[in-house]
């Protein structure tokens, strides 16, 4: 009797919950009943729960609500009230409850440090947020310490320790060398989790002074340092050398000849050890072997299998790697280390533990005077959370007496709620490993009913098609509706109408007779409400006379008719088509109310002619073909269309099929290519004829497939290639026996149109799919995953049914199954829906800015858990903007960016920033709905870059030994400028540059004169600007110092004296002379001692070159094994020289796109052709040339 009593009761509690799930009160969007209706205070915005700040920078802390009345906030620090008004540094945003605590001017972060906690309060209750845990972010320097050398033996195992300083959050870690080169990792050198740097066993090209250690504390965006390491490795030959002459055998571990060795463990020590990880967070295990030869590390699971997707191995196997753990991943992983002398292993046993998480959070609760509702707060975790109530941020052990609540664990009930009951609960589920706090506001509502659809309106459709009449409602309690058709109506029902749940009035099938006035009624126990609308049920637009197939000679006219019946309120316009497309532009067609005609038919006019009938409501259209012929002078024989066949006779009649027999009509000169079976249902659309099949032109009998509960009748048309006969005259009628449906509707999908709805949608079946009277569906759903039985529902032929008072985002399984008045369609598949998606509930947290370089940044984010996303995650977006320039110290108009990165991104780059320049950014995640909150707006600074080139050049006052140069400051100068220089050198008039000549110029100067010049010179000037960061792009200008006119004249009077001339004709003579000679001796083939000639000068084509001077000679590798001195990593000049190395960060300057791994390392490429520098010294800027050659000979 006890066991029957208990289950009596839990059906009922279930009952009760199922009962106010399904009539909880929704209170539509409307916006002034939005702004009428009375609503308890709710947070849409904070700040994560453990909040890092930027000591450099302001403090904010955000707290919104949303309320009616507007809520007013208040905030406590350590639990205790926090009073703002008292510190001049804390100041509240306008209209919110954010927090801004300026530390900018000379306050410190470390002041604030706490835990926060925000309260929005109005006249219906109190909503409270988080423990919001503030604390600055530090990245303190690495402790001093003596780093000793280290001495190891080639094969020995070696460990070089990081041991970074403890920073909040913690520190990236990476090993580079003194030039910022990455530094080689593989199986057999790799750093561990710790960061500190594992050799398996070391090698002589470990040998090196540069094992630096670098932590980057992405927060505050510092890289610290630790003192480099030297390692000196000895081979065997050299540490016996070294050994005889400068140790003795107890100074070093003996020179032993190098021996392979199995594998031992560097970390973790021990054969086991334990770890505790939290669900869904990383799972990390680490085995880093030393051998030799280098040991291969393999994971496997005691017991089971490594998960499937979610297993990853990193850092050459020797981390596993595990995502999104839970519970099913605790047991033990082993790590075997193998080489070919042996193994070893270490057995990791894994504990997962949960914090708590949802798994039915309480939800707002809108109920009317007298009603009864519940709040359900179910979380779990591991171990198991404990769940506490408050009421108005209050625990509800000391809260104020509520008659009509119970709290029952983690449930509260409601009975006979009064508006006095109206208050906000909080749900707090927390275990040792963190917390869950949750908001749901219960509100008591007593409103009238109203209907929020507009009075007297119009609805206008054709018949035979659904017809939606809306009665948007509200009301508490919820109001009952009724529909009436006219005046004196009474109340509608049956299987001529659908009542939607919303209040919508649907007539799957309007007629003529449906015409009319709908009046829609609301009541509830607070009053009565009603609102006409009106119905114009409009006959269908049909072509009663198309257009016909037409062969027409070239040169003739035709004619095509479109005679078109509509409803007579209805205006319809006809267009003509040719092909689809427009009418050619050609006064030859004319078109008239019902006719289309072509005058002097060409060539061209063949094709397809459409007639387009269109009304406000409905459009049909017709075609036919156009087939132009040449004209011939004399009688053809006559081609045509067939004439239809006749005498159509049906015999073997069955259930599902049908013998169709016919004869043939005359063919008119043009064979039957084909004949075209077509089909009328009389039973249902009398008049209209659906293709069936089509056969040979030889073949006058077909067996045809037939559907249940068809009255068919056939026609068969004849084809050949001139065209289509008319049809012929219709067969008897044969109605086949009604059945089951055969199939079910497709396209079953199953979305959400608000986020506490699910809409199932799908295709109707189309005629006689039915198979029989009566079609109707029965729609089934149920959420997964969570045990529920089905819910079903019969609806009439229609093709969507709305569930309402859904969790928002959940998964759902959906089946729509076909039925008649016979039975069933088979079992149909199930499909997987989701219940309606709402704006995402959390920001992205942790939102950190790398700054690549200065017009490229790295942004990260935390991803926000899949729950709060609450529909299908699309992606992120990031909002970033300009806030100043850095060097023009003045705002601008604020222009928002926004790139978007689709899927479960977490990082992201913003390219095209401007150099030098403040920036701020948000980052929102975006879901089906829209997008979720911002983040906390972070600032960041580009740093300097190198400027443009100087606005202008401009050389003027030219005398005999001086210049006058004026220029404008850099369009653009990406920084503070420090310096212009100026270099410049004379041109000859072979056009060969002269020594280059180099002057820096304060930044502040505006022009300058060159004095000491060359008269009558040409000097070709290169100007550039300069910051901190290197130089800009330069211009070049050239000018010419004035002639000294004496020294002209007497130029000239030289070149005009005879002796001068008389010198020039003799040497030009004797060169004539030698020239001759030349030739004479060479055509005589005298003895010229070739021999002794190539040996004394070699063929220059074949001699090596020197690099000094441009010849060539012996070839050198000394210069290959020079070291590189210290400190010349590049040349003075500010080139890059060819042979340095393409990956060194200290080569990269200007006009370098480069950027940062995420693992610290810098990679990039030369961007870019940066402008020629001037020559040095005489060098020619050109390649010689045979004039020029010429020249220098003269």
């Amino acid at each position: 009797m006890m066991t029957k009593k208990t289950i009596s009761a839990s059906r009922a509690s279930l009952i009760l919950f199922l009962c106010q799930m399904i009539t909880a009160l929704e209170v539509p969007l409307d916006p002034i009943l939005l702004k009428e209706l009375s609503q308890p205070p709710t947070i849409t915005q904070q700040s994560p729960k453990d909040y890092i700040v930027d000591p450099r920078e302001n403090i904010v802390i955000q707290c919104e609500a949303k309320g009616k009345p507007p809520p007013s906030f208040s905030w406590t620090r350590n639990g205790t009230h926090f009073d703002i008004d008292k510190d001049a540094r804390v100041t509240v945003k306008p209209n919110s409850g954010t927090l801004v605590i300026n530390i900018m001017n000379g306050g410190k972060a470390e002041a604030y440090e706490g835990v926060y906690q925000c309260t929005a309060r109005n006249e219906r209750g109190a909503a409270i947020s988080n423990n919001i845990v503030i604390r600055p972010s530090r990245s303190p320097l690495w402790t001093k310490e003596k780093v000793e050398p280290k001495y190891v033996r080639e094969g020995d195992p070696l460990v070089l320790h990081c041991s970074p300083p403890v920073g909040l959050p913690p520190p990236i870690i990476f090993w580079m060398d003194n030039s910022f080169q990455r530094l080689p990792q593989n199986e057999r050198v790799s750093q561990g989790l710790n960061g500190d740097l594992y050799f398996s066993n070391v090698k002589p090209e470990d040998t090196r002074e540069d094992y630096i250690c670098y932590a980057r504390f992405n927060h505050t965006q510092t890289i610290q340092q630790k003192q480099p390491i030297s390692v000196k490795v000895f081979s065997m030959d050299s540490l016996n050398e070294t050994i005889s002459a400068n140790l003795s055998d107890t100074d070093f571990y003996g020179a032993k000849p190098l021996t392979e060795r199995r594998p031992t463990l560097l970390t973790p020590v021990g054969s086991t050890s334990n770890k505790v990880e939290l669900r869904g967070n990383v799972l990390l295990l680490e085995c880093i072997a030393e051998g030799l030869p280098t040991p291969v590390i393999r994971w496997i699971k005691e017991g089971g299998e490594l998960p499937i997707n979610r297993t990853f191995f990193e850092n050459f196997k020797k981390t596993l790697k595990i995502i999104e753990v839970s519970e099913a991943d605790s047991g033990k992983y082993k790590c075997v280390a193998r080489n070919l002398l042996g193994s070893t292993h270490h057995t990791i046993t894994v504990t997962v533990k949960a914090a708590p998480y949802w798994i039915t959070a309480p939800r707002n609760l809108v109920l009317s005077p007298g009603e009864d509702g519940t709040l359900i707060c179910r979380a779990n975790g591991n171990p198991k959370p404990n769940i506490s109530w408050l009421t108005n941020g209050v625990p509800i052990a000391i809260a104020p007496e509520d008659p009509s609540r119970k709290v029952d664990g983690d449930t509260i009930i409601f009975s006979d709620v009064q508006e006095r009951s109206s208050a906000v609960y909080q749900c707090n589920a927390s275990n040792e490993y963190g917390y869950l706090l949750a908001n749901a506001f219960v509100n008591v509502l007593a409103e009238p009913p109203r209907i929020l659809t507009p009075a007297n309106k119009l609805y206008q459709i054709i018949a035979n098609n659904p017809a939606l009449l809306d009665c948007a409602f509200f009301g508490s309690p919820v109001p009952e509706i009724e529909w009436f058709k006219g005046v004196k109506g009474s109340i509608l029902h049956g299987d001529l109408y659908v009542f939607h749940d919303n209040g919508t009035l649907e007539i799957p099938v309007a007629q003529k007779d449906s015409t009319g006035t709908y009046t829609c009624v609301a009541r509830n126990k607070l009053g009565k409400v009603q609102n006409e609308v009106h119905l114009e049920v409009k006959d269908p637009t049909m072509i009663i006379k198309q257009p016909e197939y037409k062969i027409i000679q070239k040169g003739g006219q035709v004619s095509f008719e479109c005679t078109i019946k509509h409803d007579r309120t209805l205006m319809p316009t006809i267009t003509w088509l040719k092909d689809n497309g427009e009418l050619p532009v050609d006064e030859r067609f004319i078109i008239h109310k019902d006719s289309l005609a072509i005058m002097n038919v060409t060539d061209k006019d063949d094709g397809t002619y459409t007639c387009v009938a269109n009304t406000t409501l409905d459009s049909v259209s017709a075609s036919a073909i156009l087939t132009v012929v040449a004209a011939t002078p004399t009688p053809a024989i006559i081609y045509d269309r067939p004439d239809p066949p006749f005498d159509l006779e049906l015999t073997d009649q069955l259930e599902r099929s049908i013998q169709l027999s016919w004869i043939p009509g005359y063919d008119n000169n043009s064979p039957i290519t084909n004949f075209v079976i077509e089909y009328e249902d009389g039973m249902r659309e009398p008049g209209v004829w659906h293709y069936q099949t089509e056969v040979h032109g030889t073949q006058t009998t077909v067996q045809l497939k037939l559907s249940p509960y068809v009255n068919y009748s056939f026609r068969v048309i004849a084809v050949n290639e001139i065209g289509r006969s008319q049809p012929s005259e219709a067969s008897e009628q044969y109605l086949t026996k009604a059945a089951k449906p055969d199939e079910n509707p497709s396209g079953v999908q199953g979305i959400g149109s608000e986020p506490d709805n699910l809409v199932i949608i799908w295709e109707p079946l189309k005629g006689f799919q039915s198979n029989g009277p009566g079609l109707q569906y029965k729609v089934s759903w149920r959420q997964k995953d969570v045990g529920d039985e089905w819910t079903s529902v019969i609806v009439a032929n229609v093709s969507k049914y709305i569930v309402s008072g859904t969790p928002t985002f959940v998964p759902y399984e959906i089946k729509v199954q076909a039925l008649n008045d016979l039975g069933y369609a088979p079992e149909p598949a199930e499909v997987i829906g989701h219940s309606g998606e709402d704006l995402p509930m959390v920001a992205p947290g942790n939102v950190q800015v790398h700054i690549v370089n200065s017009t490229l940044a790295k942004v990260h984010w935390d991803p926000v858990p899949l729950k709060t996303v609450r529909g299908h995650l699309q992606g992120y977006r990031i909002y970033y903007w300009k806030v100043q320039s850095l060097s023009k110290r003045r705002r601008r108009h604020v222009e928002k960016k926004i790139l978007t990165f689709s899927g479960n991104k977490t990082h992201g780059m913003l390219p095209g920033l401007e150099p030098y320049s403040s920036y701020k950014l948000n980052v929102r995640v975006v879901n089906g709905k829209g997008e979720g909150p911002a983040s906390p707006d972070k600032l960041f600074k580009t740093p300097e870059g190198v400027p443009s080139s100087p606005s202008f050049l401009k050389i003027s006052n030219p005398t005999l030994d001086s210049l006058t140069l004026e220029w404008g400051p850099p369009t653009h100068p990406n920084g503070v400028l420090i310096a212009y220089t100026i270099k410049f050198q004379p041109i000859n008039s072979t056009h060969e540059l002269g020594p280059l000549i180099e002057i820096r110029i304060p930044a502040n100067e505006t022009s300058l004169i060159l004095s000491n010049l060359n008269y009558s010179t040409r000097y070709k000037f290169y100007f550039y600007a300069q910051t901190s960061v290197g130089s800009g792009s330069q211009i070049t200008e050239e000018a010419v110092t004035i002639m000294d006119e004496a020294m002209a004249s007497r130029q000239v009077d030289i070149a005009t004296q005879g002796w001068f001339i008389g010198l020039m004709c003799a040497v030009a003579l004797l060169i004539l002379i030698l020239l001759i000679v030349c030739f004479i001796r060479r055509n005589k083939g005298g003895k010229y001692p070739v021999k002794e000639k190539e040996d004394a000068h070699a063929d220059p084509e074949i001699q090596p070159m020197k690099e000094d001077d441009g010849t060539f000679g012996e070839y050198s590798d000394a210069e290959d094994h020079k070291p590189l001195k210290k400190g010349s990593r590049t040349p003075s000049d500010r080139t890059v020289k060819k042979e340095d190395s393409d990956d060194s960060l200290v080569d990269y300057g200007e006009g370098v796109n480069g950027q940062f791994n995420e693992d610290g390392s810098f990679i990039g490429q030369y961007s870019g052709k940066k402008e020629k520098e001037p020559a040095e010294g005489n060098e020619s800027s050109e390649a010689p040339s045979p004039v020029n050659a010429m020249n220098s000979f003269v």
